[in-house]
């Protein structure tokens, strides 16, 4: 008996619901021939612009003319590589000195003997293997972000932007409610 008014409340709300849903349908089925569209398409395809920026990064920004982001993508891709070289090399050296220093072979000699005890050796080997690692991983994500922008910007290319539509940032003084004022930014947009 305490369930009753918790269910009907329920039954209430659903009824209420279904009668607002079977009214916007109603608007389905008018006269859409008074509703504006969009007439102009974009002659670039996002699937085609993100295969090919897939295929061959900087390819996809090309399809989509924006021929200033190409040297961007190949730039970082230099820096990383460059980056992850540095860091392999480093920690096969570090780890050839510490499997020097642990064997009981008299041939092999620790280049690092005067410089680095084992823990060290290790502490560095570890170090600069997680910074190879973690290169990679953002090197990857880099390349991922290369094939989305080109999708996205090749689906932003259809998107009319003129001077009917402006953005303005701008200084401004705010008062508080402790009778104070804060300075910070304002961004107003205007649609004429």
């Amino acid at each position: 008996m305490k369930y009753w008014l918790p269910m009907a409340l329920l039954l209430v709300a659903f009824g209420s619901n279904a009668q607002r849903n079977r009214a916007d349908s109603l608007f389905l089925n008018s006269d859409l021939s008074q509703i504006e569209t969009i007439k102009t398409v974009s002659e670039l395809d996002p699937n085609k612009a993100a295969l090919l920026s897939a295929v061959l990064p900087g390819l996809g920004q090309a399809y989509n003319n924006q021929y200033w982001k190409i040297p961007l993508i190949y730039g970082g891709g230099l820096i990383f590589g460059h980056y992850i070289n540095y860091n392999n090399q480093i920690y096969n050296e570090m780890r050839n000195s510490l499997i020097a220093e642990v064997d009981s072979d008299p041939n092999t000699v620790n280049p690092y003997k005067d410089r680095f005890q084992e823990t060290a050796l290790t502490r560095n080997r570890d170090a600069f293997r997680r910074n190879r690692d973690l290169l990679i991983l953002i090197g990857a994500a880099f390349y991922l972000l290369n094939v989305v922008d080109a999708h996205v910007s090749a689906h932003l290319n259809e998107f009319d932007v003129n001077d009917n539509l402006s953005l303005k940032v701008s200084p401004s003084i705010q008062s508080t409610p402790l009778f104070s004022q804060a300075l910070g930014f304002s961004i107003s947009l205007s649609i004429k």
